[in-house]
């Protein structure tokens, strides 16, 4: 890691382990390809496996489009530390002149920029899938707007607790997938709460606060776990 400075600031820190994950995520677009695949024959396949009665394929159409974002965000967490902590970058990055949170914040950005966002922009299709109102398809997309980075700040920390175990992969999964049921409970609650009639704002406003949260604490969480698997 080299700078002009002796010191970075937080946001030239945040940029800077941006930009440089972008890099590496755009020279091996084929796992992005993988992710976004995955998230879209996760969608279509509940279709045709389900009756095709639209009532109910509305009714699922929340819980299905939150679950396959999950799975779809949980393909993408194992390689956000793992090869630098392979290759020697991580321990690098811990040595730098710039604040570690600020570091963390700016991969987990990237992250979410390429799995996350992607993601959001093909929710519509998986909602047209489903039958779903284009209204409703906009509460979907918020809802997924407001929690995926929470399930990219929630993975970022376990991913980094898991660093050098055996079947870290396996390891991390078991451990994001409980912490995420309450963002798929508000993240699909929303649409389904729209659907009825009642409003979706209540669960917005729940996600929003825990995006809020995320952000805050997140990086520093974050940080204290890569130090600790460092160690």
């Amino acid at each position: 890691m080299q700078t002009d400075d002796p010191t970075m600031s937080v946001s030239s820190a945040l940029v800077w382990a941006c930009r440089r994950d972008l890099y590496l995520a755009a020279r091996s677009r084929a796992e992005l390809a993988v992710v976004l695949l995955f998230f879209l024959l996760v969608a279509s396949l509940f279709p045709l496996a389900v009756s095709p009665d639209p009532t109910l394929l509305r009714a699922i159409a929340p819980g299905i489009a939150w679950v396959a974002a999950l799975l779809a965000t949980l393909l993408g967490l194992p390689r956000l530390f793992a090869a630098d902590w392979a290759d020697g970058t991580l321990e690098q990055i811990l040595l730098a002149p710039a604040p570690l949170p600020a570091l963390i914040a700016g991969k987990v950005l990237a992250h979410w920029l390429v799995t996350g966002l992607p993601l959001l922009l093909l929710a519509p299709l998986a909602g047209l899938q489903f039958g779903l109102a284009a209204d409703a398809i906009g509460i979907l997309v918020a809802s997924l707007a407001l929690g995926t980075p929470i399930l990219s700040w929630l993975g970022a920390t376990t991913a980094a607790l898991t660093l050098g175990a055996r079947g870290g992969a396996s390891l991390l999964a078991l451990l994001v997938l409980p912490l995420a049921v309450p963002v798929l409970i508000f993240g699909a609650g929303a649409v389904e709460s729209f659907a009825a009639g009642i409003g979706a704002e209540a669960h917005l406003s729940l996600l929003g606060a825990g995006l809020i949260l995320v952000w805050v604490f997140g990086p520093f969480a974050a940080a204290l776990a890569v130090r600790i698997a460092h160690e």
